[in-house]
C-alpha cells in the first residue's frame, strides 16, 4: 500500500447527516442514492445534482444496514435494536412500521433477486429469517439455523438460487429456494466479516477480521479457494463492492477504502477518508466509488486507466455509440484535416469504415496509421479491415504484430484476442473463434472471464440469428440455448457500459443482448414445435426485466403470445382428454392473450372434467363480440354479428350450474339465453331459439308424463321423508319443488324436443313406491289417525309401531313413497273405497317393491314359518304376493326373512318352493302371474282355503286376479258379492269351469256355489287323450258313424253361443240328458238324498243332494210339475279351435306362458285335419270321454234352476258310436 499514493480528495460530499453514514446503497435507476446514520434517519439523494430528496424518519436507533431491491422498489433498514423498515422505493414513504426481526444488531440485509423475500440476520440470534413481502410480518418458512452466535452478512446470488451468508464460524451456502444447506467452509482463521458474489456469480469473495485480514476468492463449482489470500488490509474488512467491470473495493475501520484488480489480485488504487469508513460500493456505471463517513457520504472517481477505453476514440465515440457512421466519419476526417500526421486518426476512422464495410477504405486508413505511427490501435485497425477483405492469414498476421503494443498489459492483451476472434467470426472462421474464446477462458482464470462469456454469447445469437433465418429452427434454438447459458448474463447487468469498446468497434448492440437472445430463442422454439418450452423462456425472460424493457418489446410479445395461443387453441381443440385441452387453454389464459373463445373452451373441456365451480367462472368471462360458430351442437348455422349480450356465455354458465347441481339458477341462465335470442337483432340468431325448449314446455310434458305415471299409483301415498300422508296433489308439488324436478327441468330444455323417456325415466323413478302386505291385527291406524300428522311423531304402539317401521324400511331402501291399505285408504268414502279396491292389483302390479310382513314369524323360525304364517290364510294376501313383480319378506323385527339378502324374494327357489308347498300355486306362476278370466276354476281353487274379516271381501279381493271392475257394497253379503264376481267372469269369458263345484247353491243363482269354499277339491274329469289315443278311436268310429250324423252333431255344437249371464240370470248352452229312471236310495245323512239315475245313452250313476223329489221310472213316470235333467254344460274348446283373445293387456305385456298352470298336462299339437269327416269324429271322441255333469229342475216359469250335489257328479256315454243321445242341444235359462 505504500507504493501507491493515496487520493484523498473525493469528487464530491454528501452532507446533511447528524450522525455517522454506516450504510450507503445505489438504485439501478443510476440516478439515486440512499444512506443510513447513527442520527436515526435515512436520506434519498440526487447523485446527478447532490440534494437531499427525502428524509426517512421512523427507527428508534441508528441505521446499520441498508439494501435495495434489484428493480429498485424497495429499500430496507435496519437498526441496532433489531427492529426493520421497508419503505417505497420511488416515494420514500414507509410499508411497515417498525419490525422486530431479532434481539440485537441488525447486521444483514439482502433482497432475493425477484424481490419477494428480504433475509434479514444480526449479531446474536444464531438465525437467518426470510420475510414475505407481500405480508411483512410473516416469515417465509422456518428460519434458517446457521449454528453460530453472530450473522455478520449474507447476500444472495446474481440468479438468486443460492444464499451466501459469513457467520463468526464459517461460510455457509444455502439453496434460496428449499432451505437446504448445499456448501460450508471455514472461510477465515477468525470471523468471516464480509461477503460479495462476482456478477457472473462463477467466484465468491470474503473478507476476515482482524486475526485475518485478507481477501479470498472461493470457486463456486466447487467452494475451493482460488489462489492466495489478497494481503493488504491492516483492519476489519466490513464491505466488499464488486463491480461490472472486474475491480474490487474493500472498506476497514481504518479511514483507507482499496481498490482492487479482480484479474490479478493487485491493489490500484486507495482512498484516503477524513474519518474511518464502514462501508462502500460502485456506482451503477462502475465509474465511481461511493462511501460513508462522519456525517456525510463521498464520491471518489476511478482514476483514469483503470475503467478507461483502451480505445478510446474521442470527438466520433459518441456517434458510433448511437450507430451515426456518416457523423463519425466526418468528424473523424476533420480531424485527419487538422492534424494530418496523427496515427490514432487514422486508425479511429479505419474502425469506422470497417462498420459501414468499407473496407477497401479500412485498410487503407489502416496502413496510414501503421506507416506514421506503428500502434495497438493500427494493427487492430488492420486486422480487422483484413478479415473482412476476407485475407485471413494477413489478418492473423496484423493481431500478432499487435501483441507487440499491448506492454504485456494482462488486460489489454486479453481484450486484444477478444477482437481477434470476432474479426474472425465475422470473417467466417467461426470454429477458430470459438475455440480462441474457450481457450481464453480456460487458460487465463485471472482474466475478465465474463467478457469472454459475452462475446461467445453474443457471436452465438448470431449463428442462430442465421440459422432462423434459414428455417434452422431447432439448430438455431441450440445457439440461442448456448448463447444465454454460457453467458451468465443477465437483464440487470450492464454490459454495455461495460464492454463499450466492443459497441464503438463492431456496432454491437449489448444492451439488448439478453433481450434479443431471449426473443429469438422464444422464437426458434416455437417454430420448431416446442411450444411448452418456448412459452417458457417467454414467461422467465418477462419475469426478469423492468416495465420499461416490456414496454419496448410490447408489439413482440403480443405477437408472439397470439401465435402461442393460436397454437394451445387448435391443440386444445384437438387434444382427446380434458384434461389435457383443460392445461392448454390454462396455458393460452397465463400469455393474457385470453379470448371470449378461450374461455369458452375451457369452460367446455372443464364441463368433459365436471369441474363445475371452473367451468362456471370461464362461462362468465365469456364475452361474444366477434362472429363465432358455436361449439355447443348449433349444427351449420353461423352466428352473426353477435354482441356482448349473446348467448353462448349463458349457456355454458347454464351447464356449468346444472353440473353443479345448482340447477334453478342453471334454469334461470337458460331462460335468460332463450330471451336474447328471442330479442336478437337478426332472423339468423332467431333462428336458434327454435333448437331449444322453454321451461313451461317441458312442464308441460312432465305433467303429462307425471299424469301417466300416476294412473296406475295409489290416491294417496305416505311420504317416508316427512312421515306425511300425502294425496297426488301434494306427491306433485312435493316434486316439483325437488331437486330431481328441477335437474330435469334443467336437462330437458337443453334440447330440441321432449325426450320423453328421459321424462317418463325421472318420473317413474322419483313416483316410485312401496306397498305393504300384512294381517290386519287389532288397533291399525286409519287414515283419521295419521291424517296431517308425522307418523314419525305418533306414538308407537299396536299398529302405529308397525307402520313406522314399514315407513322406514321403505326409506332405508331409497323409496321415497309408501302405502298401506290400513290408512291409505278414505274408508268413510264409497267412491274412495270402490276405486281402491278395484286398483289394488294394479297398485300392486306397479310398485318398485311389495314388503310383506309376517308378524308371527321370528328371526329365530325356520324355513317353514311362512308356510304356517297367519298371513297366508288371508283372502287379500293371493293377490298381494302374485301380483307384484318385486317381492320381499320380512320377520317380526323387520328383518329379511330366513336372511335372505336376494333383491327379490321371487328369485329366490326356496322361498318360492315354500311359498308354492303353502298355496298351492306353481312358483312359476307366482314369479309370472298374469290376471284375467282365463283357467277361472284354479284361482278359484287358490282362494277357496282363505278368509277375510269381510264376507264380501273374499270376492273383492279375487277383482284384480280376474282383471274385473265391479261396484263395491259392502251391505250386500257374502253371497251376492261372490255371484255378481262369477257372473261377470263367465259373461266375460265364457268359461264354465266356474260351475264345476259341489256343495250349496248360491241365493244369486243355483248354478253357483253359496261359499268359496266349494272351489276346494280339484276340478273333476279324465285324463285327457293323447293324440295317438285320439287318431286310434277317430279310426274306429268311420264307417261307424255316419258322415251325415256327424256333422249334422259338429254343425249344431258350432253354432251354439257362449254362455251368457246377466241379472243373475244365466242362458247355458249345452247337451241334455232327459233322466228315464230316478230311484231313491238309502241315504247316510237325514238331511241329504241318494238317488240312482238312469238316462238313455249314459251309463248309470247315483248323485246325493239336499234336494228332494219323486222318484220315477219308465214304468212310473214322474209328475207333470216335476222335469229333472242331466246336462252337459258346453264349452267350445271341445271343437279345438284356435282362440285368439287374449285377456292380459289391461296390465302390461305378460311374458309367461298360459300353459304354466296346467303343465300337469300332457301337451297338445294342434291337429291337422284331411276332412270335414274327421273333425266332427274327433269331437265325438272328445264327447265320449267322462264328464262334470249337473241336475236341473225345471221351475214352474219355465226356467231352472240347479240342484246342487254334495259331489262332483261324472257322467260318461256307454257308446260314443251313439251319438243319437247327443243330439238334444239346448240354451237353458237357469236361475
Amino acid at each position: 500500500m505504500s507504493k501507491l499514493t493515496p487520493i484523498t480528495t473525493p469528487l464530491r460530499e454528501f452532507t446533511d447527516h447528524e450522525g455517522y453514514v454506516r450504510a450507503v446503497a445505489v438504485f439501478p435507476d443510476r440516478r439515486r442514492m440512499v444512506t443510513g446514520s447513527d442520527d436515526k434517519t435515512l436520506r434519498l439523494w440526487d447523485l446527478e445534482t447532490g440534494v437531499v430528496l427525502k428524509k426517512l424518519e421512523g427507527h428508534r436507533n441508528g441505521v446499520l444496514r441498508l439494501a435495495v431491491s434489484r428493480d429498485g422498489q424497495l429499500i430496507a433498514s435496519g437498526d441496532s435494536d433489531g427492529e426493520v423498515i421497508v419503505w417505497h422505493g420511488e416515494t420514500g414513504e414507509p410499508l411497515t412500521q417498525p419490525i422486530k426481526a431479532h434481539s440485537s444488531f441488525i447486521t444483514s440485509l439482502d433482497f432475493s433477486a425477484d424481490g419477494k423475500v428480504l433475509a434479514t440476520g444480526s449479531s446474536w440470534g444464531k438465525a437467518m429469517k426470510l420475510w414475505n413481502t407481500k405480508a411483512y410480518r410473516q416469515l417465509q418458512g422456518d428460519p434458517i439455523r446457521c449454528g453460530s452466535d453472530i450473522v455478520y452478512r449474507a447476500q444472495y446470488s446474481p440468479s438468486g438460487e443460492l444464499l451466501a451468508i459469513a457467520t463468526d464460524l464459517d461460510i455457509q451456502i444455502y439453496n434460496s429456494g428449499i432451505r437446504k444447506r448445499v456448501a460450508s467452509f471455514k472461510g477465515h482463521i477468525s470471523h468471516n466479516k464480509s461477503l460479495a458474489w462476482t456478477p457472473d456469480g462463477t467466484r465468491l469473495l470474503t473478507g476476515g477480521d482482524i486475526s485475518d485480514p485478507t481477501i479470498r476468492e472461493w470457486d463456486t463449482t466447487t467452494w475451493k479457494q482460488v489462489g492466495d489470500p489478497w494481503a493488504g488490509h491492516t483492519g476489519y474488512i466490513n464491505a466488499i463492492a464488486v463491480n461490472p467491470a472486474g475491480t474490487l473495493v474493500s472498506a476497514s475501520y481504518g479511514n483507507h477504502v482499496c481498490l482492487w484488480r479482480l484479474s490479478d489480485h493487485q491493489t490500484i488504487a486507495i482512498f484516503q477518508h477524513t474519518s474511518s469508513t464502514v462501508c462502500a460500493t460502485f456506482s451503477v456505471d462502475g465509474k465511481h466509488i461511493l462511501s460513508g463517513g462522519n456525517k456525510m457520504a463521498s464520491e471518489w472517481t476511478v482514476p483514469n486507466g483503470i475503467n478507461s477505453k483502451i480505445l478510446a476514440i474521442t470527438t466520433a465515440r459518441i456517434a458510433c455509440i448511437d450507430g451515426d457512421l456518416s457523423i463519425a466519419e466526418e468528424l473523424l476526417t476533420q480531424d485527419i484535416n487538422t492534424d494530418a500526421n496523427n496515427h490514432t486518426f487514422y486508425a479511429h476512422r479505419s474502425f469506422v469504415m470497417a462498420r459501414k464495410h468499407d473496407w477497401d477504405c479500412a485498410r487503407q486508413d489502416a496502413i496510414k496509421s501503421i506507416n506514421i505511427q506503428p500502434s495497438l490501435i493500427g494493427y487492430i485497425s488492420k486486422g480487422i479491415a483484413l478479415c473482412g477483405k476476407g485475407r485471413i492469414p494477413d489478418a492473423r498476421v496484423a493481431f500478432d504484430v499487435a501483441s507487440m503494443y499491448t506492454d504485456q498489459n494482462p488486460e489489454t492483451i486479453h481484450f486484444l484476442l477478444l477482437i481477434k476472434a470476432i474479426a474472425l467470426f465475422g470473417a467466417d472462421q467461426h470454429d477458430e473463434a470459438n475455440l480462441l474464446l474457450e481457450e481464453l477462458a480456460a487458460g487465463c482464470p485471472n482474466a475478465d472471464t465474463l467478457a469472454c462469456h459475452v462475446v461467445q454469447a453474443y457471436l452465438r445469437v448470431q449463428l442462430g440469428i442465421k440459422a432462423l433465418d434459414g428455417t434452422r429452427y431447432d439448430e438455431a434454438a441450440d445457439h440461442f440455448t448456448a448463447a444465454l447459458n454460457s453467458s451468465n448474463l443477465s437483464s440487470k447487468l450492464d454490459i454495455h457500459e461495460v464492454y463499450e469498446d466492443l459497441v464503438v468497434l463492431f456496432g454491437w448492440d449489448l444492451k439488448s443482448l439478453w433481450l434479443t437472445a431471449h426473443q429469438k430463442w422464444c422464437d426458434a422454439l416455437l417454430q420448431a414445435g416446442k411450444l411448452q418450452d418456448a412459452v417458457k423462456s417467454y414467461r422467465y425472460m418477462m419475469d426478469n426485466i423492468d416495465e420499461t424493457t416490456k414496454a419496448s418489446c410490447l408489439e413482440w410479445s403480443n405477437a408472439f403470445k397470439q401465435e402461442c395461443s393460436a397454437l394451445y387453441l387448435t391443440n386444445g381443440d384437438a387434444a382427446s382428454e380434458y384434461d389435457r385441452a383443460i392445461d392448454l387453454y390454462s396455458a393460452a389464459i397465463d400469455l393474457d392473450s385470453a379470448s371470449d373463445t378461450v374461455f369458452a373452451n375451457r369452460s367446455k373441456a372443464k364441463l368433459g372434467e365436471m369441474l363445475w365451480e371452473d367451468a362456471l367462472l370461464d362461462a362468465q368471462k365469456v364475452r361474444w363480440h366477434l362472429r363465432f360458430r358455436s361449439l355447443f351442437d348449433f349444427g351449420d348455422a353461423q352466428v352473426i354479428q353477435l354482441n356482448p349480450s349473446f348467448h353462448v356465455g349463458y349457456k355454458l354458465k347454464h351447464a356449468a350450474l346444472h353440473g353443479a347441481r345448482h340447477y334453478d339458477e342453471a334454469i334461470k341462465a337458460f331462460q335468460t339465453m332463450l330471451s336474447k335470442l328471442d330479442n336478437a337483432p337478426d332472423r339468423e340468431t332467431q333462428k336458434l331459439r327454435q333448437q331449444y325448449l322453454s321451461p313451461s314446455d317441458v312442464d308441460r310434458a312432465i305433467q303429462k308424463a307425471i299424469d301417466a305415471q300416476l294412473v296406475n299409483a295409489p290416491l294417496r301415498v305416505l311420504d317416508t321423508t316427512t312421515g306425511f300422508l300425502c294425496d297426488r296433489e301434494a306427491q306433485i308439488r312435493t316434486f316439483k319443488s325437488s331437486i330431481e324436478y328441477s335437474e330435469l327441468v334443467s336437462s330437458t330444455i337443453t334440447h330440441r324436443g321432449i325426450q320423453m323417456k328421459r321424462v317418463e325415466e325421472v318420473v317413474k323413478s322419483y313416483f316410485q313406491y312401496v306397498m305393504l302386505s300384512h294381517r290386519w291385527e287389532e288397533k291399525e291406524p286409519l287414515l283419521q289417525d295419521i291424517q296431517d300428522k308425522v307418523v314419525y311423531d305418533l306414538d308407537p304402539v299396536g299398529g302405529i309401531t308397525k307402520l313406522q317401521s314399514f315407513c322406514k324400511t321403505a326409506r332405508h331402501l331409497k323409496y321415497r313413497w309408501a302405502w298401506s291399505d290400513t290408512c291409505c285408504i278414505d274408508r268413510d268414502k264409497d267412491a274412495d273405497l270402490h276405486v281402491s279396491i278395484n286398483s289394488m292389483f294394479i297398485w300392486y302390479h306397479h310398485s318398485a317393491l311389495t314388503i310383506v310382513y309376517l308378524s308371527d314369524v321370528s328371526p329365530s323360525s325356520k324355513s317353514s314359518a311362512l308356510a304356517d304364517s297367519a298371513w297366508n290364510t288371508r283372502g287379500w294376501t293371493v293377490q298381494e304376493f302374485l301380483a307384484p313383480k318385486v317381492i320381499l319378506f320380512y320377520q317380526k323385527d323387520w328383518t329379511l326373512y330366513l336372511d335372505n339378502h336376494t333383491r327379490n324374494h321371487k328369485d329366490s327357489v326356496a322361498i318360492m318352493r315354500e311359498l308354492e308347498h303353502a298355496t298351492g300355486i306353481d312358483r312359476r306362476v307366482v314369479k309370472d302371474f298374469r290376471p284375467g278370466t282365463k283357467d277361472v276354476r284354479e284361482k278359484l281353487r287358490w282362494a277357496s282355503t282363505r278368509f277375510t274379516k269381510i264376507d264380501e271381501d273374499i270376492a273383492y279381493s279375487l277383482f284384480g286376479i280376474f282383471d274385473v271392475r265391479l261396484p263395491v257394497d259392502y251391505s250386500e253379503k257374502k253371497q251376492k258379492a261372490l255371484g255378481r264376481l262369477l257372473q261377470e267372469i263367465i259373461a266375460q269369458s265364457g268359461d264354465i269351469t266356474a260351475l264345476d263345484w259341489a256343495g250349496e247353491s248360491s241365493d244369486f243363482n243355483s248354478c253357483l256355489p253359496a261359499d268359496i269354499t266349494s272351489y276346494e277339491a280339484p276340478p273333476c274329469g279324465p285324463p285327457s287323450l293323447s293324440e295317438d289315443e285320439i287318431q286310434s278311436l277317430v279310426s274306429s268310429l268311420r264307417g261307424v258313424v255316419a258322415l251325415e250324423s256327424a256333422s249334422e252333431l259338429y254343425k249344431q255344437l258350432d253354432g251354439l253361443s257362449t254362455p251368457r249371464f246377466a241379472h243373475r240370470r244365466l242362458d247355458l248352452p249345452c247337451i241334455v240328458f232327459p233322466l228315464t229312471e230316478a230311484r231313491r236310495g238309502q241315504g247316510r245323512d237325514r238331511d241329504t238324498y241318494t238317488y240312482d239315475l238312469k238316462s238313455d245313452g249314459l251309463h248309470d250313476l247315483q248323485i246325493t243332494t239336499k234336494y228332494k223329489f219323486t222318484s220315477f221310472s219308465l214304468a212310473r213316470p214322474p209328475p207333470a210339475w216335476q222335469t229333472v235333467l242331466l246336462v252337459r254344460p258346453w264349452s267350445r274348446h271341445l271343437l279345438e279351435l284356435p282362440d285368439p283373445a287374449d285377456d292380459t293387456q289391461s296390465v302390461d305385456n305378460w311374458s309367461v306362458s298360459e300353459s304354466l298352470l296346467h303343465d300337469s298336462l300332457p301337451a297338445q299339437t294342434e291337429p291337422i285335419y284331411s276332412d270335414s269327416y274327421s273333425r266332427a269324429l274327433r269331437l265325438i271322441v272328445q264327447l265320449g270321454q267322462p264328464f262334470s255333469a249337473f241336475l236341473l229342475a225345471r221351475q214352474t216359469s219355465g226356467e231352472f234352476k240347479r240342484i246342487a250335489s254334495e259331489h262332483d257328479i261324472t257322467a260318461e256315454v256307454e257308446d260314443m258310436a251313439s251319438i243319437k243321445y247327443m243330439m238334444d242341444i239346448r240354451t237353458l235359462t237357469i236361475l
